[in-house]
């Protein structure tokens, strides 16, 4: 069966790159999952939102809070490139945890932090 070559990247590095079964990135557009033998597709990522990669070794799925950036599919190439990315593993739920906390005290129509700080958590595993 074929695999998906998957980059993602954020300006700061390479956070995961490797062969994968699946995709799963949130859009403006909503939610996307690609398979093998997608059509090509370009999407702007949703700031605040969960990119989950399902490896094609069968190790443990990726999970990474992204902010804004942008996906694209091309021949079963994947890449992710974000302006912010954050392995779940590497998160720090107790500093993610203060972040929304601050964030749900800030008055305005911006919700760009809280939806950060929510997709932090939930890239960790933590639902929020």
């Amino acid at each position: 069966m074929a695999n998906l070559r998957v980059g993602l990247v954020s300006p700061e590095r390479e956070i995961w790159t490797g062969e994968a079964k699946m995709v799963v990135a949130q859009t403006i557009e909503g939610s996307l999952g690609i398979l093998p033998g997608h059509a090509p597709v370009l999407g702007v990522l949703l700031d605040g939102s969960v990119v989950k990669i399902e490896p094609a070794d069968g190790g443990k799925p990726i999970t990474a809070a992204v902010g804004s950036g942008f996906f694209s599919v091309a021949a079963d190439e994947v890449s992710v490139l974000a302006e912010q990315a954050e392995l779940g593993d590497e998160v720090d739920v107790d500093d993610a945890r203060r972040a929304l906390d601050q964030a749900l005290t800030l008055e305005g129509e911006d919700a760009t932090p809280e939806r950060r700080a929510r997709a932090r958590l939930r890239a960790a595993g933590i639902e929020a």
